[in-house]
């Protein structure tokens, strides 16, 4: 087959950073230009080039529309653009849509239709597709759907205990992360480890959005996001999973609208919520010894991350191998120690020293279940996709 030319454009936007990458069209594994845009909405906005002259650049506005403005003009000086034949865009609810769709106004049209279902992160990426659309009309762009992975949940995880009617209006356990998750599970299968095919897999994607999947033999069989993002394990500004009880007392006692508690539980709470302080882990690890604040959120949201790992096992039947991905799976090797602690009766066995230097396995040799901390790289599993479908609907030939 002829070698694909020029470069497939991955964008990875998510609820306070945007992620890209640039990938030679021909060989996905070459990226020739990669960064991310991070604290969108909070001081401190820079995008970070890992392939450029001036790699740290600070941004003069911090919120979603100027950053999407200031990162294509940042691709555009560059002439980055120039050779892009196919763009992926990471979205990260479809509802029932899974596969990856062209981007066109229609499925806009209907992507807009579900922004009250996941206002933290479809306008976002709505504003990106409209934005990439305008800039390179002529180059086809893809959505690629963050719930795909989640597809084999058995009907016992996916469906939601309240009045079955509201089924008909696709009200269900998605899931989500899953562009992570598939890649995660390609890394364990290229490296060997006979859990990614045959056995119990728990993947912990921790990064400002949270969540956690159990993997039955290559499939998923449960994972802790539900119908929306904002449920499971508290999150930087997410809540994760509350008494449903709490949206009728706080409309009694405060007057809180739905659209006021949406607001509460997708950008006020989590770590920033408990702590009054901070969404960031990092920041929140360097006041816990003296803002107590600080330091019941990080327990709160270890605690909490350690008791799906035990229920998942639960419903696995035991556990082969955790894996820690994200920002703060893959970065923090404090919250890795502290969400171990308390798992050995599983028969893992945490090596310290392992884990302060980031190995890629951090158990012991001893330890019955294998922990892996990977780097998940959801813009290559974009560029994958758009590849491949790309080629598919030119008949296997050149993006040319």
């Amino acid at each position: 087959m002829e070698q694909a030319q020029g470069s497939i454009l991955a964008i990875n936007g998510g609820s306070s950073s945007i992620r890209f990458a640039l990938f030679a069209a021909g060989n996905i594994t070459e990226r020739t230009l990669s960064g991310k845009i991070d604290r969108i909405g909070l001081p401190g906005t820079t995008l970070t080039a890992t392939t450029a002259a001036a790699p740290v650049t600070a941004l003069p506005a911090g919120d979603f529309p100027s950053s999407i403005r200031f990162l294509l003009d940042w691709l555009d000086e560059r002439q980055a653009l120039d050779g892009v034949v196919a763009v992926g865009h990471r979205v990260v609810h479809g509802m029932r849509h899974a596969a990856p769709e062209r981007v066109t106004p229609q499925l806009l049209a209907q992507l807009r239709g579900l922004i009250a279902y996941d206002p933290e992160h479809l306008p976002a990426e709505i504003r990106l597709m409209e934005a990439l659309l305008q800039r390179l009309p002529q180059r086809p762009q893809l959505a690629c759907f963050d719930t795909a992975f989640h597809r084999t949940l058995p009907r016992v995880a996916s469906v939601l205990p309240i009045p079955r009617r509201y089924e008909a209006l696709g009200v269900r356990r998605y899931g989500f992360h899953g562009l992570s998750y598939a890649c995660l599970m390609e890394q364990l299968a290229a490296l060997g480890d006979p859990a990614a095919r045959a056995g119990r897999v728990i993947l912990a994607h921790l990064g400002n959005g949270a969540s956690l999947a159990a993997v039955r033999d290559g499939a998923c069989v449960d994972t802790t996001m539900g119908f929306t993002p904002a449920a499971g394990v508290p999150m930087s500004t997410r809540s994760g999973d509350l008494d449903p009880g709490l949206v009728s007392f706080l409309a009694a006692t405060e007057q809180m609208t739905a659209a006021a508690f949406q607001r509460m539980v997708t950008r006020e709470s989590g770590l920033l919520g408990v702590s009054g302080t901070s969404s960031d882990v990092r920041d929140l690890l360097g006041m816990e010894t003296t803002d107590i604040r600080a330091a019941e959120a990080l327990a709160l949201f270890c605690q909490e991350i350690r008791k799906r790992i035990g229920a998942f096992a639960a419903v696995l039947g035991g556990l082969d191998t955790l894996v820690f991905s994200a920002g703060i799976g893959e970065n923090s090797a404090v919250i890795r120690g502290r969400i171990c602690a308390g798992l050995e009766f599983l028969g893992l066995r945490l090596d310290e020293r392992r884990n302060a230097a980031h190995a890629g396995v951090i158990s012991t040799s001893g330890s019955s279940v294998t922990v892996r901390v990977l780097r998940t790289d959801e813009e290559r599993m974009i560029a994958q996709l758009v590849r491949d479908y790309v080629r598919q609907c030119a008949g296997e030939q050149s993006l040319e």
